[in-house]
């Protein structure tokens, strides 16, 4: 019996350690300006995937995944140290809030009561909060709790913005969660709280190269985008309100095109935005996890599949890359050498009431999901 006793205890013992996950390790990543440490944590999987996200910005510094036979290269844009994104970065990589994309004129307002953001952007001479404002959710520095369980590892951050930061109304409790599977799905989890109504819309702003970040252009990337609608907008890139069908304009990802193929269309939406800049409206409504786009990149053979539980997509094409940003691997980023899929509330929700509601009541808890998922073929 006692025997039997050990072996029991044993067998026990070797399960429990063969279920144990590594919880994703901490290193140091420098200082801000302020002094505030800044770490850096690194999740793994199964199949060699490796993900690198620090909590300035929830920033991911990289993201590498197989191409067809197997080999790694880093997918996303960015720099190799904190001080570069200190600097200056057009949000490589970064969570973008309280309130993502434009809000027109930085104002909106809320059972009566009028709001003013600061104007950090002016495109076509038009004022707007653009990604939060002037320090938005991309400049703070978040804490960090890694995760794990059988088949992922995570991590999750946690920021209270403040009732008046950057003047957005309400206490706002903000967690964002990445996890890495075994699947080879990045899989990110959005929630919030707030003490005041406010509008709230987060998202993830990685640049992607599926050749591997420094290594050319993407316009021979095949897109599609699950969606017969946009939101067409003004030379400001507001929205008008208008949901325009893509059938017959270079708007149609219905079916896959390449990047590049209308990219240089003589139309009106393309030169406002200096190639792509556009909320595609999903088919998708209902608030389900749903295919929203997929990307191939037929020399490498890598896919991307991004699902969403949004309502939108903004598919920019890194129009104003200029080439003055060395990037990871020494090379200069130059327009086009990217691409971005920001799952979202549509740009300016808070002043288009035809638009599904952005703003978050107390008592209520956003929650959203998105998931980029890669594969090769």
């Amino acid at each position: 019996m006692k025997t039997l006793h050990h072996i029991l205890l044993l067998a026990v013992v070797l399960t429990a350690s063969a279920l144990a996950v590594d919880l994703p390790k901490a290193e140091p990543f420098g200082k801000t300006a302020d002094g505030t440490p800044v770490e850096v944590f690194t999740l793994t999987n199964a199949h060699g995937a490796k993900l690198r996200a620090m909590t300035y910005g929830a920033i991911v510094l990289s993201l590498e995944v197989p191409d067809r036979h197997g080999q790694n290269a880093d997918v996303v844009l960015g720099y190799n140290t904190l001080a570069e994104y200190l600097a200056a970065t057009p949000y490589f990589g970064a969570i973008v809030g309280r309130y993502g994309n434009r809000i027109a004129h930085g104002k909106f307002s809320i059972d009566g009561h009028e709001y003013t953001l600061a104007t950090n952007s002016s495109s076509g001479g038009i004022p707007c909060s653009l990604h939060g404002g002037l320090k938005g959710f991309d400049k703070v520095v978040w804490h960090a709790e890694p995760l794990a369980e059988a088949g992922a590892q995570g991590v999750k951050f946690t920021y209270l913005s403040k009732d008046g930061e950057e003047g957005f109304p309400g206490n706002l409790n903000v967690s964002v969660t990445y996890w890495l599977n075994d699947a080879n799905e990045w899989r990110i989890q959005y929630e919030a709280t707030t003490d005041k109504p406010t509008p709230i819309n987060l998202t993830q702003h990685s640049y992607f190269n599926l050749k591997g970040e420094g290594r050319g252009g993407i316009l021979d990337h095949e897109l599609t985008i699950q969606a017969a609608k946009f939101t067409p907008v003004t030379v400001g890139l507001i929205p008008t309100g208008e949901l325009r069908p893509v059938h017959g304009t270079p708007f149609d990802f219905t079916s896959a095109h390449t990047i590049g193929e209308r990219i240089n269309a003589e139309d009106e939406q393309i030169k406002f935005g200096g190639g792509y800049d556009l909320n595609w409206v999903l088919d998708n409504q209902g608030g389900l996890l749903a295919l929203a786009a997929t990307v191939h990149e037929p020399t490498t053979g890598r896919v991307l599949e991004v699902l969403t539980t949004e309502p939108g997509v903004q598919f920019y094409s890194a129009n104003h890359l200029d080439g003055k940003i060395i990037g990871k691997s020494g090379q200069p980023y130059r327009a086009r050498n990217a691409f971005c899929l920001e799952t979202q509330h549509y740009p300016d929700s808070p002043n288009q009431p035809s638009f599904p509601s952005c703003i978050l009541q107390p008592g209520q808890t956003m929650r959203s999901t998105t998931v980029y998922r890669f594969s090769s073929k």
